[in-house]
């Protein structure tokens, strides 16, 4: 029996992205159907490589496909175009598709350790990833990466940005010594972060994670207003006194109008390895209670794992150097959550412009 396209289209129909609640047919994902001998062989193109429920589709369309009559093999690659926000109106970052802000109210709560680890898991799924630190006093992601190529000066005089682990990154840590101290004053400092912005050779990529500095000063306002951002989270650990400084960021995000994906809860437990109990040192469900308070997702929780600091101290993240470690389990799967939100994100927005759009055209 002979199989046709439009019999797999409608047997795959059913089929929902779990975050954007529509069939993947109608949302265009299942493409290049081939279909000879009872062999139906797809791509599944996704809105993200680090889409969370990947293989969860995949098995759901072998499925799907395997009770149809006449299909004695089938054959799904999984595939991925990124979607990113209109990028034609930008000034800078114009071949950055998504810019992700991590943040905190406060300093000391693995902000920068949650920044570095997701970029690792997102770019371990194949995306085009790289880091901006932010922090012009404190910058702490040359550390925590091994540099394979240091930043250099291009002809045109813009900045060619270090990479490492298959990211690209540029930090003031690159050029100010180790020992020394970046004694700058407020409108130098705003002009380092525009030179980041706007003189650094990023090309095309998937993803800009920005490690923000802890508070709500010049920098934070510099990026807020310069950055085409498309996203923020905020991290916080457990106890009170960080939740007051998370409402801080949140309240900056909300004036300068960027839409803060969740909260993600560091430092939230501890398992004895020697008892294998549950240790809550920092209070707990402080982050979730934050999160329901605000209105916003609560992304997940990191457990603490002396592996995340020592890793980070010789320059190979978690994510890369323990990655069946619970806390590289949790950065990536908080990767993949933002991922996905960042693409829902970007498909209403483009619906909107597109409805919006047509309205104006109609007038």
């Amino acid at each position: 029996m002979s199989i046709s396209t439009e019999q797999v289209l409608e047997a795959l129909r059913p089929i929902d992205d779990p975050d954007l609640g529509q069939s993947i047919v109608d949302l265009g994902f299942v493409k290049n159907v081939v279909c000879k001998s009872g062999k139906v062989s797809f791509d599944l193109e996704l809105t993200t490589p680090a889409c969370p429920v990947r293989f969860e589709l995949k098995a759901a369309c072998e499925s799907a496909l395997s009770d149809l009559a006449g299909v004695e093999q089938v054959s799904v690659t999984l595939t991925a175009d990124t979607r990113g926000a209109p990028t034609q109106q930008r000034q800078v970052l114009k071949g950055v598709r998504n810019i992700l802000a991590v943040a905190s109210g406060k300093g000391g709560v693995a902000k920068s350790t949650t920044a570095v680890n997701i970029a690792l898991a997102l770019a371990e799924t194949g995306a085009r990833v790289g880091i901006l630190d932010a922090d012009i006093y404190g910058p702490s992601v040359p550390t925590m990466l091994s540099v394979e190529r240091e930043p250099a000066m291009a002809a045109d005089k813009s900045l060619i940005p270090a990479e490492a682990h298959g990211i690209k990154m540029i930090s003031m840590g690159f050029f100010v010594p180790t020992d020394k101290a970046a004694i700058l004053r407020g409108p130098i400092v705003s002009g380092y972060i525009s030179q980041f912005l706007a003189n650094v050779q990023w090309g095309e990529l998937d993803y800009l994670v920005i490690d923000y500095p802890p508070g709500t000063g010049d920098i934070q306002l510099t990026l807020s207003q310069q950055a085409p951002i498309t996203g923020a989270v905020v991290t916080t650990t457990p106890q009170e006194i960080s939740l007051i400084d998370v409402k801080k960021a949140m309240v900056m995000f909300d004036t300068t109008r960027i839409p803060v994906l969740g909260v993600i809860e560091t430092m939230s437990y501890f398992v004895c390895d020697q008892c294998d109990k549950r240790h809550e040192i920092f209070r707990s469900g402080g982050g979730r209670r934050v999160a329901d308070g605000l209105g916003v997702p609560f992304l997940g929780e990191v457990p603490i794992d002396p592996r995340v600091a020592a890793a980070g101290d010789q320059g190979a993240p978690i994510v890369i150097s323990a990655p069946e470690s619970p806390a590289s389990v949790a950065y990536t799967e908080l990767a993949g959550a933002l991922a996905a939100q960042l693409a829902v994100l970007n498909i209403e927005r483009g619906s909107y412009l597109e409805s919006f759009s047509l309205k104006w055209d109609r007038n």
